[in-house]
């Protein structure tokens, strides 16, 4: 009876949903005050009715109903509870609704928190927002049912959850993720809305800017959280393998970046508007072409969710209607976005606008990377792969420009900026990160060469730049903190009178420094063997010895383990004890390389047992991983940073003219005793 409720719960979310897309827009577009306080309430109901139907699959899992198919597809009763309650969006069908659960809550935040913004924005957003819920849930009903039964014979037990997905990192990335994805919608919706009223002003971007940045941290995280999971789970000793999925999820990142910045600017300046509303309607369409290329069968992938064509069609035609509804709507209202602002060649504007320009041409190069092998495919122009050597090349060399386009820019006025100003702010920055770049190389080249091979045959130019790059970038952050600490009550003082978004740019560009440095050596100076070895060999790799010590076995919930032990030393002194294992799962009989790995702040040591080359060897993989862990330090710093952002003073203030246009209305009162308030 739970699984039927669920559906009809969704159903009548659908109809609230229909309910917000309409009413409060129609109240917005005829100025009907009544109408659009439709508006929350309706946003307030999608969200507990698709809650419910959530609560009710979460619980057939708990209570191991493998009535529902989903449940028996995705479960079995040998899972401990928590890996049981993560099942529930560890297939294609739950996924989705934990998706449309995220929406729906992105919802009723815009409508909680934005009670200071006029009703007419407000209205607007949310009827965006519901129309997008619209989307998803005929998706869900047509399409991907949760709740479908097994009938007439229910199975006595679940045919388990993949094993890969039975990790701590499937209960904390998919929803870090999906709350980046989805959370796009908010700064499309604002996008929308503004295209429609026409108010596309420092206001419009002063409210748009704190929820796109929390979409954008909360998308840094799920990325990274993602590349820990599959460095440590995989047993491949990689963070980042350009897997078309993986790709999905950097575009609207790197998008997301983009639009940023450029609200920056609009709020500043009121100038890159047509950038802004571009950007925005980009980074969400970029979010559905990720579940679209998850969820639709094109594409084989150890991220990929399911392999149905109709999926993929209702989902292409979702993208379909976003992006060409949402580009005619602005080729109707482009006189709105239209800006005579001035600025000089050397001025922030510019540097923004350039870094925007490099942001665009890397998501357009993962793009073409990633789907162009898709469409020669299905024109019959023959197999094409496009892999990592190639993203290398086109992606390294702008992320480096990006990151000494970035420091200047700090540097940098509005609207103008004297070269000898800009030149002398410069001098510091420079020769920090040139020491820093050469020491770094230098010391890594050290590390890894074979002794009597010399440190120029271990020289790396890309190295050389990347880590200048990111150096350079920390350098003149740093700087400008300093400089605008100065006051004559000490810098402390200084410090305390900088705002919270300034310390949150600071975390952002530190994070990016930081990530930066980190794929960069981790890249060049990584070490890998893979090599045969049973109990008693000892391997060499960089300045370490892997000495595989003695193996055995262990029971788990689920699954069997056999259990290595190997005996890291340098220089005759043990550093660590690791225990890789290749765990057998009972019920899919599918075997598993859990990783060992010694983690630090400058290093990892990575082991992986394979699989078996005789009686008593197994395929082994060891790695040297240098600054591996800075590219996740780096995305946390980056996320940290733009919550920090979010919290700055003005982003609680109200706007101005709004609050004048209420007072002047709470002064003359209608006839029938309420406020006389035609869309505000």
């Amino acid at each position: 009876m739970l699984p039927e409720l669920g559906q009809v719960t969704l159903i009548i979310a659908l109809l609230l949903s229909v309910l917000l897309s309409v009413v409060p827009l129609y109240g917005s577009l005829t100025a009907r005050d009544s109408l659009q306080a439709f508006a929350r309430p309706l946003s307030a109901g999608q969200f507990v009715f698709i809650a419910i139907a959530f609560g009710i699959l979460t619980n057939a899992f708990m209570v191991d109903d493998f009535s529902v198919a989903y449940v028996a597809n995705q479960s079995n009763s040998l899972m401990p509870w928590y890996f049981k309650f993560s099942a529930v969006w560890g297939g294609h069908e739950g996924s989705l609704l934990l998706w449309i659960l995220m929406l729906s809550g992105w919802t009723l935040a815009v409508a909680t928190f934005s009670r200071r913004l006029p009703s007419v924005m407000v209205s607007q957003v949310l009827s965006v927002m519901g129309m997008v819920a619209v989307g998803f849930l005929l998706f869900i009903l047509m399409t991907s049912n949760p709740f479908d039964r097994i009938l007439p014979n229910v199975p006595a037990d679940g045919a388990d959850l993949n094993p890969l997905l039975q990790d701590f990192g499937l209960i904390v990335h998919p929803p870090m993720l999906y709350m980046g994805y989805v959370g796009f919608s908010v700064a499309f919706a604002f996008a929308i809305a503004a295209l429609i009223n026409g108010r596309l002003d420092a206001a419009w971007a002063r409210w748009s800017r704190p929820w796109t940045t929390v979409a954008w941290g909360f998308l840094t995280l799920g990325i990274a959280l993602g590349s820990w999971w599959a460095y440590y789970e995989l047993g491949w000793g990689g963070w980042w393998f350009w897997d078309p999925v993986e790709n999905a999820s950097l575009l609207p990142w790197i998008s997301g970046t983009a639009l940023m910045h450029s609200l920056a600017v609009t709020e500043k300046r009121g100038v890159f508007k047509s950038w802004t509303v571009l950007l925005a309607i980009l980074t969400f369409a970029l979010s559905l072409l990720g579940a679209f290329l998850v969820r639709s069968g094109v594409i084989t992938s150890v991220h990929s969710f399911a392999s149905d064509p109709t999926r993929g069609a209702f989902l292409l035609l979702l993208l379909a209607i976003t992006v060409i509804g949402s580009l005619t709507l602005y080729a109707f209202r482009a006189p709105v976005v239209h800006t005579r602002a001035k600025f000089g060649p050397l001025s922030r504007e510019v540097f923004l606008l350039m870094n925007n320009v490099l942001l665009m041409a890397a998501m357009l190069l993962v793009l073409v990377g990633t789907i162009f092998p898709l469409i020669s495919d299905y024109f019959e122009l023959g197999n094409i792969s496009i892999g990592e050597p190639f993203f290398n090349l086109t992606f390294s060399p702008i992320a480096v420009v990006v990151g000494i386009l970035l420091g200047v820019g700090i540097f940098s006025r509005w609207k103008k900026t004297d070269e000898g100003y800009l030149l002398r702010k410069m001098v510091i920055p420079t020769v920090v990160s040139l020491i820093v770049a050469f020491v770094v190389v230098l010391t890594m080249g050290n590390a890894v060469s074979p002794e009597g091979t010399g440190f120029w045959n271990n020289f790396s130019l890309w190295a050389f730049f990347g880590v200048l790059s990111a150096s350079w970038c920390a350098a003149a952050t740093l700087q400008d903190v300093w400089n605008k600490s100065g006051s004559r009550h000490g810098r402390l003082h200084g410090l305390r009178r900088q705002s919270r978004s300034f310390y949150g740019m600071v975390l952002g560009h530190l994070g990016l420094a930081m990530v930066i440095a980190g794929a960069t050596v981790v890249n060049n100076y990584g070490i890998e063997r893979n090599v045969r070895m049973g109990p008693g060999d000892t391997a060499t790799v960089g300045d370490y010895q892997f000495h595989f010590a003695s193996v055995g076995e262990r029971e788990g919930a689920n699954f069997t383990a056999l259990v290595s032990r190997f005996e890291i030393s340098r220089d005759g002194e043990l550093v660590s004890t690791l225990y890789p294992e290749r765990r057998r799962y009972v019920v899919q009989r599918n075997v598993m390389t859990e990783a060992g790995i010694d983690a630090g702040f400058l290093r990892d040591i990575f082991v992986a047992v394979a699989e078996p080359v005789s009686s008593n060897a197994w395929a082994v993989r060891l790695q040297y991983k240098p600054l591996v862990r800075w590219t996740w330090l780096g995305a946390l710093v980056m996320a940290i940073g733009g919550f920090l952002a979010i919290a700055d003073r003005r982003y609680r203030i109200k706007d101005e003219a709004t609050e004048r246009r209420k007072a002047t209305v709470t002064g003359n009162a209608g006839t029938d005793g309420r406020p006389a308030e035609a869309g505000a």
